[in-house]
């Protein structure tokens, strides 16, 4: 695994970018891509992000959601299918397998995997190079631990342990950081980002004492990235 990659990025200024972080992801994993891929599958592709950052000419792209509202704020073209499907269903990886593609991308998505295991085993079974990026454990770092609750999301280590069974790839840990100009501000963009999945991170009463001494302006991120050629 390489050393993990220290980057900072400031919220307040664009308060309306509420997904500054998934787009920040988004953009390293296409960095990241070796070649320039023609057929490729974005897996939770959201409203559009990974797509809107690919610069270069795509023959097909196919943007799987289970948000039919997403997918309707997702750029549209006669190379883009746009499919309303759930990587919780085993059937949506066979109407994959029924296809060939040269990339696979999920960004900011497979950390709410039902059973992430078997997603991955999934994805590995299309023998497809596949770029993938995967929140863990130590988002929202110091936010758990002043709260004195245990994290939602699993360890880049164990996430790692279950990719290390059915593939033979590349993995990497960012850490970074969105600063915010208030507590309130910070607490409003984890309810609305979608960084949380909609899951409920802490209660009322734990929300209302944090905003009150929470001893930090800015929330902490971490992402496992799996590059698979």
């Amino acid at each position: 695994m390489s050393s993990a990659c220290h980057e900072f990025s400031r919220y307040a200024a664009e308060y309306g970018s509420r997904n500054v972080i998934q787009r920040l992801v988004a953009k390293k994993l296409i960095a990241s891509t070796p070649n320039q891929p023609k057929q490729i599958v974005d897996l939770g592709c959201g409203n559009g992000t990974l797509y809107s950052l690919i610069d270069w000419e795509v023959e097909h792209f196919v943007g799987i959601d289970f948000s039919a509202q997403m997918l309707e704020h997702h750029p549209s073209s006669p190379n883009v299918e746009l499919i309303l499907g759930d990587f919780n269903d085993p059937a949506l990886f066979e109407t994959l397998s029924a296809e060939c593609f040269e990339r696979i991308y999920s960004a900011s998505a497979l950390q709410w995997a039902d059973d992430l295991e078997r997603v991955l085993k999934s994805l590995a079974s299309l023998n497809t190079p596949m770029s993938l990026a995967i929140f863990t454990s130590g988002t929202f770092k110091t936010l758990h631990e002043c709260a004195g609750v245990t994290p939602l999301l699993r360890s880049s280590d164990e996430v790692i342990a279950m990719a290390e069974k059915y593939m033979d790839a590349r993995f990497e840990v960012l850490h970074t950081t969105l600063e915010f100009d208030s507590v309130r501000e910070m607490f409003r963009y984890i309810k609305r980002s979608g960084v949380s999945g909609g899951r409920r991170v802490l209660n009322y009463a734990q929300t209302k004492q944090l905003m009150e001494f929470y001893p930090r302006n800015y929330l902490e991120f971490e992402v496992l990235f799996i590059l698979k050629s």
